[in-house]
């Protein structure tokens, strides 16, 4: 899991085995995806919204006005955004809010319903991550973990899903399970946003239309089409 995410190019390969640019992809002609570039280059969901119910539509386009920054503080929501930036590949603008709404939810205490009984709850254990992660930069001389270069950010990743960081907030949580809390938290806030949607191609709520053609390799007139012929699981190796 560690190597894979130090070596990863977050995007399908191109010939060669070299890991593919974004901007290789096709850039985004209607609708948003992060950074604007993306395998569905004619697709936006959110002109499908007119199938959607009342409060879907409230909920989908609430996810668009990202809330103000209240459970974590301004040094803490400076080192989780670029771990959220990091996992996500978000290297530049227009980025799903991942931070933002990850902070909504544990300023609301909204928590998952279960946790490692080894570790302390969600909001606790963010916290510490952001702890451990800036004295892990302060021991590299940097102005915390959003100062370091990108690759020392992607070193102390890995050092993270490894379980291999010691001392000082390290002494209070096992790395390896809060590595599991976090990315778990930052790819559910980022596949929640329409954003994202558009980026995967996913249509969106199904309801209350509901889906018709269900066979294998069958889509509806309705959702994404693919521009570029590239398999994302072989191309990925």
């Amino acid at each position: 899991m560690a190597e894979a995410f130090r070596d990863a190019g977050h995007l399908p390969n191109r010939r060669g085995g070299v890991p593919a640019d974004p901007d290789e992809l096709p850039r985004q002609r209607r609708g948003v995806t992060p950074q604007m570039h993306g395998r569905y280059p004619d697709y936006d969901v959110l002109q499908e919204a007119g199938h959607w119910d009342e409060e879907t539509r409230r909920v989908v386009f609430g996810r668009l006005e990202p809330p103000r920054i209240r459970f974590f503080t301004r040094e803490q929501a400076r080192t989780l955004g670029a771990l959220c930036d990091l996992v996500t590949a978000q290297h530049r603008e227009p980025r799903v809010p991942v931070l933002e709404m990850i902070d909504h939810k544990l300023a609301e205490r909204q928590f998952d319903g279960f946790r490692y009984a080894w570790m302390p709850d969600n909001d606790d254990t963010w916290r510490l991550v952001a702890q451990g992660l800036d004295e892990a930069a302060a021991e590299r001389r940097a102005d915390g973990f959003a100062g370091l270069p990108l690759e020392q950010q992607r070193e102390l990743c890995g050092l993270l899903a490894d379980g291999k960081l010691e001392g000082g907030a390290w002494d209070a949580i096992d790395p390896a399970t809060a590595w599991k809390v976090i990315t778990r938290g930052i790819v559910a806030a980022f596949y929640s946003h329409p954003w994202a949607w558009n980026e995967i191609g996913y249509a969106g709520p199904a309801y209350p239309r509901g889906f018709a053609r269900l066979g294998v390799g069958m889509s509806e007139a309705w959702e994404g089409q693919e521009a570029v012929d590239i398999d994302p699981v072989q191309g990925a190796g």
